[in-house]
């Protein structure tokens, strides 16, 4: 990244908005420990549940957050993002719940077609599970409505059923920043404080708030191969096939998750403020730019929402 193109853009970018926005997190985040008897915020060490948990800290105080950081945990998760997960727990003085996938599978509430299969939509049925473990009536996440179209639907406060499914055509009013959190038995809510935040702003409050995230965020040397118009990481669980040209280039991930399905993107963006003048010029969203899963059909993370997914 040149300097001398970086100091004057970044000194013209206004982040006065983050503001508002944080404000509005902060709100809806008190909003939730007021309202629900057994919440829990969905932490998975990814940059937007480490926003959230800034923005927690604001709001309560270190050692303070009223509820429990709830991960899933689905065994194929980079090993940078699960240890930054724990450190920052502990950091904070919170409790930290993390429910495998593995024993989902164990107890065969979880098929997989095949072992090399991608987990991602099969955390809804782990999480589901913890759901009913931990009897949760709300869980805060970290989804925004700029990421893909089904999020786009969403409210803020968003009802699930006594299944876990959500439906898009029975969603409540939000007027007036008013939320109705009334449930009968066995349903719950999921809350998105940050729905209103765009991919630009997380940056800008990373950078202006300096908070620490995983090593993947920020360029680094990793081998790869295209599949797809995607760089694949090569690893164990993503191995190249048999005529694919394994290279190494200078990359950092946009979004992480399963490793199966999450891809970087190259980039020598190697603090906050290279990758703010990264996205104001990227022409695709995070998810559209990385993510394998979502690319099999229009519908597909409106599927997986109804049927119980984050």
């Amino acid at each position: 990244m040149n300097a001398r193109v970086e100091i004057p853009v970044l000194n013209r970018l206004s982040n006065r908005h983050l503001d508002a926005l944080e404000e509005e997190t902060i709100f809806i985040l008190r909003e939730v420990a007021a309202a629900f008897e057994r919440p829990a915020l969905l932490f998975s060490g990814g940059k937007d549940s480490l926003v959230m948990l800034k923005c927690a800290e604001k709001a309560f105080g270190t050692g303070r957050i009223p509820y429990p950081l709830l991960m899933i945990d689905t065994g194929h998760n980079f090993s940078e993002v699960t240890d930054f997960r724990d450190f920052r727990a502990k950091e904070l003085g919170a409790q930290l719940i993390v429910r495998s996938l593995e024993d989902s599978i164990a107890r065969g509430t979880v098929r997989l077609a095949h072992p090399d299969e991608p987990r991602n939509a099969h955390q809804s049925v782990t999480l589901l599970e913890a759901i009913e473990e931990f009897r949760f009536d709300a869980l805060i996440g970290g989804a925004r409505r700029d990421e893909e179209k089904a999020r786009a639907k969403e409210r803020i406060f968003s009802h699930r059923d006594s299944f876990g499914q959500w439906q898009p055509r029975a969603q409540r009013p939000e007027l007036w920043t008013l939320f109705n959190t009334r449930i009968a038995p066995g349903e719950h809510f999921r809350v998105f404080p940050i729905s209103n935040w765009t991919e630009l702003d997380v940056w800008q409050y990373i950078e202006r708030e300096n908070i620490g995230l995983p090593s993947l965020y920020y360029t680094h040397a990793r081998q790869v191969v295209e599949r797809k118009g995607l760089f694949v990481p090569v690893t164990e669980l993503t191995p190249p096939r048999e005529g694919e040209t394994v290279v190494t280039r200078d990359v950092r991930f946009r979004t992480v998750g399963d490793i199966t399905c999450t891809c970087p993107v190259p980039s020598l963006a190697a603090t906050a403020g290279d990758i703010v003048i990264e996205t104001l010029a990227a022409q695709v969203s995070e998810r559209g730019a990385t993510r394998m899963d979502d690319k099999t059909s229009d519908a597909s993370m409106e599927k997986r929402k109804k049927d119980g997914y984050f």
